[in-house]
């Protein structure tokens, strides 16, 4: 594509020649956006602790162009394998362009019994995110192209939860999840201003309240009255903006944090 032309939106958002690692793509959430990087046309590698597991949700992808979809072994929470693993990675696959820190180890202790050592263990999701991304903005610069990061942050990285919301239901949303989403959320703007001239985007992407039927019962119809919209999202309202942001769509777009939540943040 020459300068002086003008892309057309069905360019803008196509990755077809792309590659796209999702770590947690075996999730609620995490499953949809996969599929969505592989309908955009993406080769997509998913990642997971179980190297079975993972093989088995690249199986499921949508394959229209036949790239042929791949899924690896990695523990985001296990610092000492994340390089290597992700070194096997590249050697199978060639190259990475786009990443997407979706993998989340949770917790599910509140502000009430939560240990030193459970929050500390908590915060370790962003160290993952942040070796994952720092590596594959060095082999985007060793190879000289472009790439797009996206970090998954949270509602709850930018507002505190509503305490009724959970009471006599469940424990209170986890206050290291809020610090981990918060501190995501900063780790994206630091990572952007740094790597831009490098060619390496940085953006979050932060959902709102998405509960799966894992649920507990009647959290969703509590949470419905703090939403504008008095529902909750559906896994496929996060498949055009994880597109967007891993797309030549977003182009000059870094540093930023889409916040797909149904108004939540808007009170």
């Amino acid at each position: 594509m020459t300068a002086d032309r003008e892309p057309t939106v069905q360019e803008l958002f196509d990755l077809a020649g792309k590659t796209s690692l999702i770590s947690g793509a075996s999730g609620y959430l995490g499953g949809a956006m996969a599929r969505a990087l592989a309908e955009a046309g993406s080769r997509v590698v998913v990642t997971s602790r179980d190297a079975d597991r993972a093989r088995a949700v690249a199986a499921g992808l949508p394959d229209a162009q036949g790239v042929g979809h791949r899924g690896f072994a990695l523990d985001q929470m296990d610092a000492a394998s994340i390089e290597p693993a992700l070194a096997q990675i590249l050697d199978e696959v060639g190259q990475l362009d786009v990443l997407v820190n979706n993998g989340h180890d949770p917790l599910a202790n509140d502000w009430t019994d939560v240990t030193p050592e459970q929050f500390t263990r908590q915060l370790a999701n962003a160290t993952g995110y942040f070796q994952l991304a720092r590596l594959v903005r060095d082999h985007a610069v060793e190879r000289g192209g472009p790439a797009s990061i996206i970090m998954l942050g949270s509602m709850y990285g930018l507002v505190a939860s509503y305490p009724e919301a959970y009471q006599g239901i469940c424990p209170a949303s986890p206050v290291a999840y809020h610090t981990l989403k918060g501190g995501i959320i900063h780790l994206t703007r630091h990572l952007a201003v740094y790597w831009a001239a490098d060619g390496v985007r940085v953006n979050c992407l932060s959902p709102g309240p998405f509960p799966s039927a894992k649920a507990p019962a009647g959290l969703a119809d509590r949470l419905d009255t703090h939403s504008p919209m008095r529902r909750m999202g559906l896994p496929h309202e996060l498949k055009g903006a994880v597109v967007f942001l891993a797309s030549d769509a977003s182009s000059y777009m870094t540093g930023q944090n889409l916040v797909i939540d149904g108004g939540w943040t808007a009170w």
